[in-house]
């Protein structure tokens, strides 16, 4: 018995030894949402939130951007991961993943609440995301939406990786200069052609009952459910 529960603690301490190598990880790649403009909030999602992370691993987010500018934060954002060769390729898996981002949900402040069907997976999800950005206020207004359909409202609680919470001021100029029709024109431009790469290079890879929700206030690209709809907590 004892041997087996020295073998049980070395396990535990090797997974949580590469949790936190991983957000160690993350949490520098975090540091590029104070630099994009229209970016609210930002929660790390996936095996991230809930602690089950294995090595080839990557890092969910999900990424709430103002009204009428979600397209434009998605750009910036994508352009900068791209940048530094951080962003998680549209279907890359295992090793050539690991430690990437996945950006494959972004709502405004209007879609802040998850859309149904909600079921046992997203209840735990969403109770274990954790705020790598945003303002107190945004997180405490994104856990409000959402708490509604889970039935208990999340409080925010301090927690030392929720490191970044204003934007820089480079971002704060791009909005000043996009925050109106020049934006909006802009905003238009931008949405076209992203449509059509996620409509080219995604959608025709969709597997198992897959979570697609295109529209102007939210995109949510999950391709592939079987391993959400198998979740038991």
């Amino acid at each position: 018995w004892h041997s087996q529960r020295m073998q049980d603690v070395l396990l535990e301490r090797r997974q949580q030894v590469l949790y936190d190598k991983k957000w160690l990880k993350l949490l520098r790649r975090a540091r590029i949402f104070r630099y994009a403009p229209f970016i609210t909030v930002a929660f790390a999602a996936g095996s991230m939130a809930t602690g089950d992370v294995r090595p080839t691993s990557d890092f969910d987010l999900i990424v709430g951007t103002r009204s009428r500018r979600l397209f434009t934060a998605r750009f910036f954002l994508i352009l900068a991961f791209d940048l530094f060769g951080w962003r998680r390729k549209n279907l890359d898996h295992s090793e050539a993943s690991a430690d990437t981002v996945c950006l494959n949900h972004f709502v405004t402040e209007a879609r802040y609440a998850l859309s149904p069907p909600h079921g046992p997976y997203w209840e735990h999800l969403y109770r274990s995301l954790v705020p790598v950005y945003g303002s107190e206020a945004e997180i405490g207004a994104f856990y409000r939406v959402n708490g509604a359909w889970m039935g208990a409202v999340r409080r925010y609680g301090d927690d030392l990786r929720h490191r970044y919470r204003q934007p820089a001021w480079i971002a704060r100029a791009i909005e000043q200069l996009l925050s109106g029709s020049i934006g909006d024109r802009i905003e238009r431009a931008l949405r076209a052609p992203e449509l059509r790469r996620i409509r080219a290079k995604l959608l025709p890879h969709a597997g198992y009952k897959p979570r697609l929700i295109i529209s102007d206030d939210e995109l949510e690209l999950h391709l592939d459910t079987k391993r959400i709809e198998t979740f038991s907590p």
